[in-house]
């Protein structure tokens, strides 16, 4: 159960960022309430995930998760470089969390 908790804490994390994202284009109601349930979601679901797992390894999961989601919502969405280089980066990030699951 740990893990599921884990992964929905890294994904509210890339909502959490996509409001951050939209506050910074404009100071809306709705950018805030995106960000905020965002945040307070990803660290809910880190802290019950962190009751089963081990603490090094949550974290390292979790900002990989968000890392992962945020630069992959940016290119699709935002128009952000697609260039194979960072393709290649976010698919080690994403061996690195992987490796992590494997070996708890």
């Amino acid at each position: 159960m740990g893990w599921i908790f884990l992964t929905f804490a890294g994904m509210f994390e890339v909502v959490g960022v996509v409001g951050m994202n939209q506050i910074n284009k404009a100071k809306t109601v709705r950018s805030f309430c995106i960000f905020i349930v965002g945040i307070i979601m990803s660290f809910g679901c880190l802290s019950q995930a962190m009751k089963t797992l081990p603490m090094g390894t949550s974290y390292a999961v979790w900002t990989g998760i968000g890392t992962v989601g945020g630069a992959l919502v940016g290119m699709l969405f935002y128009g952000e470089s697609r260039d194979w280089k960072r393709i290649m980066f976010i698919a080690m990030v994403l061996s690195a969390a992987v490796g992590l699951k494997l070996m708890s």
